[in-house]
């Protein structure tokens, strides 16, 4: 008979067993935190979260950063794809696995999405604070390796369809550039008109939130994580609303045709 090695191996979470409840947990520990007894009541959600992925527990700096972060993320708004299709999957009558599901596969691409903040945070990694290595970074993308995601059509963190800095970007720019204990968003706020001029594209919050998840110390593999998990909350309100309005309420942009089969009838 063959043995089934049952060990879980983990440096991230250790369990105590509770005598008489084999599959039940008297005690939990995070990193070596005490979950249930010492942090419960007491740490913030970000705290636990950047406990989670950067195996530390956060300097108030840090976790006042990821709080506004969270805080900048949890909405992106009815208007962007992945709430949208949150919305589609709600006034369908779609459960709500189903609703955050559609808004993590339509948010997870490399235009305003997860995908697009790894690249960029991955540029941080590579090009630092460096003009000139962006200048040739943002000119002559990285030659994309093997795998799902096709090249990039644009300069990761950069808006080819907008012609001005949206005024949300950079307020929160420059909020989460007072905010930071790192050097990468403080410097993005003082050279984004230059790393503009490069791009030929104004800057995106995309590139905004890259900066400061590296200013946290994340990786790029990280970023991307946490941008699917921090945009969750108003694709998640968006869709209930939907699913209670219904079907005739629901929002169908208008589509500018050119060649219009109306007209074209007529």
């Amino acid at each position: 008979m063959s043995h089934v090695n049952s060990q879980i191996r983990t440096r991230i979470w250790l369990e105590e067993p509770e005598p008489g409840a084999p599959f039940s947990a008297r005690s939990a520990y995070c990193h070596g935190y005490d979950v249930y007894g010492d942090m419960l009541g007491r740490a913030r959600w970000a705290d636990m979260v950047y406990l989670l992925f950067r195996g530390e527990a956060p300097r108030p700096e840090q976790a006042a950063l990821l709080d506004a972060l969270a805080v900048a993320l949890a909405n992106p708004g009815p208007r962007d794809p992945a709430v949208h299709a949150a919305m589609c999957a709600g006034v369908g009558g779609s459960t709500a696995a189903a609703s955050l599901i559609a808004a993590l596969a339509v948010g997870a691409g490399q235009y305003t999405g997860a995908r697009e903040v790894f690249l960029a945070m991955t540029g941080w990694r590579e090009c630092g604070m460096d003009p000139s290595a962006w200048q040739r970074r943002i000119r002559v993308p990285a030659t994309p390796v093997v795998g799902i995601w096709p090249e990039a059509e644009h300069a990761p963190g950069f808006d080819p369809h907008a012609s001005v800095t949206p005024t949300l970007v950079q307020r929160t720019l420059e909020r989460l550039a007072a905010l930071s204990p790192g050097a990468v968003t403080p410097w993005l706020a003082a050279h984004r008109l230059a790393l503009e001029e490069v791009a030929r594209a104004p800057l995106a919050l995309a590139g905004v939130i890259a900066a400061a998840f590296t200013d946290l110390g994340f990786t790029p593999e990280q970023g991307e994580m946490l941008h699917l998990l921090l945009r969750l909350p108003g694709a998640a309100a968006h869709a209930l609303e939907q699913q209670a309005l219904g079907h005739k309420q629901f929002p169908f942009f208008e589509l500018d045709l050119e060649n219009d089969p109306l007209e074209v009838a007529r």
